[in-house]
């Protein structure tokens, strides 16, 4: 399970606070704590702190490069932004990410072939977020046909199914990991696949029981990781019991700490 911490976000009132007062401590601090749980990689994303997109992008990549050297899955929809952040990764990175059209699949997977990153592409085209299964998987072949036809490596490739909250959008769980069994089958190797898991839940009273519950079953239906809070110890220890389950991880009576301890 290929887990990236989705705190480090402006969205958030702590680092929004950070990222405004420039106050590195605070955003340094999240990314340890998350780096601790079992994240694989950190999602940088300014969200809604005050000033410029671009400084407080850089700002942000800068401090947290200062703690780790684990993999940045820098999230901006600016191009700009993204172009200049990923030039101030010192490690390979994460474009999160393009939408599965073809203008925006023509410039950012050659933006990530030329930069050495990985990218997150989303089963969203100008119509919005398809209802149901087989939409998606149109778009995910679009996905796969455009990172071929520009040279980047299927395994460099995330789609991701996009999920929307089960309070407003009953159907898409199900319709999500039909389209992961379905994507599946598009190349081999199948390209990755993961899911925004915090919006699952979005504004539902029991969070963390739906993201913990969604994830198991996204796991089982082909899902590869998430962007998703590795501070939540009962959705870590979901997910890696899903995964013991399916034979991607080894038994032992200490198999989460082993999971944890091999990171």
């Amino acid at each position: 399970m290929f887990v990236i911490g989705e705190r480090i976000n402006g969205m958030f009132d702590d680092v929004k606070k950070g990222i405004e007062n420039r106050d590195a401590s605070i955003v340094q601090q999240v990314a340890r704590e998350q780096i601790e749980c079992g994240a694989d990689a950190l999602d940088i994303n300014v969200g809604t702190a005050k000033g410029k997109a671009m400084e407080n992008m850089l700002w942000l990549i800068e401090t947290v490069q200062e703690v780790t050297d684990l993999p940045l899955c820098i999230d901006t929809t600016k191009y700009d932004v993204m172009s200049e952040a990923l030039k101030a990764c010192k490690t390979p990175a994460i474009i999160n990410s393009s939408k599965s059209t073809e203008d925006e699949l023509d410039k950012y997977v050659p933006l990530a072939v030329s930069n050495g990153a990985s990218l997150i592409a989303l089963t969203i085209d100008k119509s919005g977020v398809p209802s149901n299964a087989d939409s998606r998987v149109a778009m995910g072949a679009t996905i796969v046909t455009k990172a071929m036809e520009h040279g980047l490596d299927i395994t460099d490739l995330y789609i991701d199914p996009v999920i929307l909250p089960v309070n407003v959008a009953p159907k898409q769980p199900v319709a999500v990991m039909e389209t992961l069994r379905q994507l599946r089958l598009l190349s081999d190797p199948p390209p990755k696949f993961i899911l925004g898991l915090s919006n699952v839940s979005q504004s539902c009273k029991l969070r963390s029981l739906i993201n913990s519950t969604y994830l198991v079953m996204a796991i089982s239906a082909g899902l590869d990781g998430a962007i998703m809070d590795p501070t939540d110890r009962e959705l870590m220890e979901a997910g890696i019991t899903a995964e013991l389950l399916m034979e991607k991880q080894i038994y032992c009576d200490d198999y989460i700490a082993a999971y944890l301890g091999n990171r």
